[in-house]
């Protein structure tokens, strides 16, 4: 990837990608 936050950020992001897509499932 082009970001220079390193890879925590995007583990950061993945996890909160997750957490939205978990959630949006369990309260449909």
């Amino acid at each position: 990837m082009g970001y220079g936050g390193g890879s925590g950020f995007t583990l950061l992001v993945v996890l909160f990608i997750l957490l939205v897509i978990v959630g949006s499932a369990y309260v449909c």
